[in-house]
């Protein structure tokens, strides 16, 4: 709760009995838990229980306020799920846009993320690259201080499948860079052979994104929190199938399922539909608009960018890849041996 000073005065109840402080810990035993109740009612304040974050928040403030919070034992363990489960909702449906790079700095970003309640995270939240800030060779494609941006929230909890069968259960973040990292081809050579999932993207560019600019934010105390996903890729291409255009111009023919640490995100990711993408092979576990797009449409644009077009992992003809280059849905696509393309991918972390 902000301080108010003396504008707002709180009287505390646990179980009835009045206390001086409030419970630190929603848990009393495990099968226990204190429901909250809080009324502010001769004024215009408005009060909630924040269970996520375990924390009391407070809106439309007036001076002199008197709230009230009853903490009541006997809650059970499904119940007080039930309102995590809420409160995650929330955060994944409201676009805040604020600096969370303390988190990163003190670890506790980590934990919010593991224990599955972000507490104090929200979509559109961001945290400056602390080596892009401290090395002024590490910059985005614009020559900016590169700013990673919450997505969303468990957005690819319980996905995978594949061979393996190996499923995602780790409660995580999507963090997306404001802008493209770095610049780069699809392919060095004009072919679409081999899809995404062989392209020189996949097998070089993003191996070397990861390295430079990712691993090293997001790794704290010698662990990265950079995590692994299993995921399907495009890797054929077939240049007679019949493509979005509804022609016999190419799409992806296949695909296979590889564990990856970051790839680049499709159009369902940024527009929430195919706009010339060619296949299902070009979907994968990515088939829901992230929902900072959905919450914010100009965060589809790259952040204080003069070029703004990157590269999409669809398939879209015999000679093309999707790219976007703003917050229009319209079809963008462009040979795969254009070295202009900005590279701006996604990544999930714990």
């Amino acid at each position: 709760m902000p301080d108010f000073g003396y504008d707002v005065k709180l009287a505390v109840t646990v179980d009835g009995v009045k206390q001086e402080e409030m419970p630190t810990n929603p848990k009393i035993s495990d099968d226990n838990y204190y429901k909250v109740e809080v009324e502010c009612p001769n004024s215009d304040t408005m009060a909630e229980w924040d269970y996520n974050a375990w924390k009391l928040k407070l809106s439309y403030v007036e001076s002199n306020s008197k709230c009230t919070l009853k903490f009541t034992s006997g809650m059970s363990k499904s119940d007080y799920d039930e309102y995590i489960k809420l409160g995650v909702a929330l955060r994944r449906n409201t676009y805040r846009g604020k600096d969370i790079t303390k988190y990163l700095e003190d670890g506790s970003l980590f934990t919010m993320i593991e224990n599955g309640t972000f507490d104090d995270i929200y979509v559109g939240d961001y945290i400056i690259s602390p080596t892009s800030k401290d090395n002024n060779n590490k910059k985005d494609v614009n020559g900016n201080t590169i700013k990673w941006l919450i997505a969303d929230l468990d957005n690819f909890l319980y996905t995978g499948g594949g061979v393996d069968g190996k499923i995602l259960t780790k409660h995580h973040a999507t963090i997306i860079p404001s802008s493209g990292l770095t610049r780069a081809p699809m392919n060095k050579e004009r072919t679409m052979e081999g899809g995404y999932a062989n392209s020189d993207m996949v097998k070089s560019t993003l191996n070397d994104v990861l390295s430079i600019y990712i691993e090293p934010d997001f790794t704290k105390n010698g662990v990265s929190h950079v995590i692994e996903y299993n995921a399907s890729l495009s890797s054929a291409f077939d240049s007679s199938r019949i493509n979005e255009y509804g022609v016999a111009t190419g799409a992806s023919a296949d695909n296979i399922w590889q564990l990856r640490k970051l790839d680049l995100m499709n159009e369902i990711a940024v527009f929430g539909t195919t706009v010339v993408s060619s296949s299902i092979y070009d979907v994968g576990i990515d088939s829901q608009q992230y929902a900072i797009f959905r919450l914010y449409p100009l965060s589809r644009w790259q952040d204080n960018a003069t070029d703004k077009w990157y590269w999409l992992r669809d398939v879209v003809s015999s000679e093309t890849f999707a790219y976007t280059s703003g917050p229009s849905a319209s079809g963008h696509y462009n040979r795969p041996d254009d070295t202009t393309g900005c590279v701006r991918p996604r990544f999930l972390i714990d």
